[in-house]
């Protein structure tokens, strides 16, 4: 499994932007998609974004698209998310995920990923 480190969280008001950075243990090179999914109290995980082994291909959730930017850099093992005109809505706790060779509707699906962060906790003022 790979081993995940989120960080860039914190409390910002509504319309300014933050950075999420997923560091990975080893090399993400070899297959791996990596996707961010958020949960807030009281509600079910929701998917964010994703992206795909060869960074060629990128998903997002309606509620995130146009505001969000899912990016990854290989030769250092992190995966980015860019938020930006952020919500109060967006408040959740928010973790990145590694899953082979997982694309379209199945990089959307939490089930398909084998390994997962802590998470980085994201609170958003209005």
């Amino acid at each position: 499994q790979v081993q995940l480190v989120e960080s860039g969280g914190g409390l910002v008001q509504a319309g300014e932007s933050l950075r999420l950075s997923c560091t990975a243990s080893l090399s993400i090179f070899g297959g791996y998609t990596m996707g961010w999914f958020r949960q807030a109290p009281g509600k079910e995980r929701e998917f964010v974004a994703a992206i795909d082994w060869t960074g060629g291909s990128t998903y997002y959730a309606d509620s995130v698209k146009g505001r969000f930017t899912i990016s990854r850099d290989n030769a250092k093992n992190t995966v980015n998310l860019q938020m930006n005109s952020l919500r109060p809505e967006d408040t959740a706790h928010y973790y990145c995920a590694a899953g082979r060779y997982l694309y379209g509707e199945r990089a959307r699906d939490f089930s398909g990923y084998d390994s997962r962060g802590q998470g980085t906790q994201v609170t958003v003022s209005s």
